[in-house]
């Protein structure tokens, strides 16, 4: 039997190698220009295009913000697309049901949304912000303060009734968390 020689490693950590072994492993960049974050968001390049920018999370905020999804399809083609997304997505109307979600997660149907916009709030706004926004904003064109304003009218018209579609959403919410339905 041969003899060995002496081993360099000592079973100190500090005089074995640093995993010299191990390759650095590739981290992609933001593809924004003078961005230093790392890129994990893909977005298309074009429509249609398998060719992919890699984003940070701002960028891809930003980046997403002007997308419209149903660009350049009739009312009828955006419809079916929207049917087939939903019908993918309907999990998360699941947990919606659950009341797994909150507001502004998806929770809110097309309607609350639009009524939201048409007072002014954002998508997370609680009851007691639509409340506050509609009284305020009703007072300014309330037809006993501005009679005979046809206009005035017409936007406290369209005040009252987004209120009312969020009115009978919380209801609707309460409703469903009081009996656990």
């Amino acid at each position: 039997m041969a003899r060995q020689g002496r081993s360099a490693d000592w079973g100190f950590p500090r005089w074995r190698g640093y995993e010299s072994a191990r390759e650095a492993a590739p981290v992609r960049l933001c593809d924004r220009a003078g961005c230093s974050e790392k890129g994990e968001c893909p977005a298309p390049k074009s429509p249609n295009s398998p060719e992919r920018w890699y984003f940070c999370v701002a960028h891809a905020a930003e980046y997403n913000q002007g997308w419209n999804y149903f660009e350049g399809l009739d009312k009828e083609e955006a419809e079916l697309r929207e049917k087939a997304e939903r019908g993918e997505a309907s999990g998360y109307a699941q947990s919606a049901y659950q009341s797994w979600a909150g507001p502004g997660d998806g929770s809110r149907s097309r309607d609350e949304m639009r009524a939201l916009e048409a007072l002014g709030l954002d998508v997370d706004a609680d009851f007691e912000a639509v409340r506050k926004a509609w009284r305020s904003r009703a007072k300014e064109v309330h037809p006993d303060v501005r009679p005979g304003d046809a206009a005035a009218a017409a936007e406290f018209l369209k005040l009252q009734t987004a209120y009312e579609v969020l009115r009978a959403a919380e209801e609707r919410r309460e409703w469903k968390g009081s009996d656990g339905v």
